[in-house]
């Protein structure tokens, strides 16, 4: 997430030369990516959709967003 970002609601994620965005209220992806890396990134969002939100939020009003776990 960056600080100053538009709306709606969404995180960035990159790999290698790959880079996506994913709405966080509807997981909407833009952008490319290797299959693999997709499912893992899609399959984080599920378990963090909630934590995603509560960080856009903190982020949009200029506070450091909580650390969230990664996908093990």
């Amino acid at each position: 997430m960056y600080w100053d970002d538009h709306l709606p609601p969404h995180f960035h994620a990159k790999y290698g030369e790959y880079e996506i965005t994913i709405n966080i209220h509807t997981g909407l992806v833009e952008g490319k990516f290797p299959k693999r890396a997709l499912r893992h990134v899609l399959e984080w969002y599920d378990l963090h959709k909630e934590d995603l939100l509560d960080n856009w939020e903190l982020c949009r009003n200029s506070k450091l967003p909580k650390t969230i776990e990664p996908l093990e």
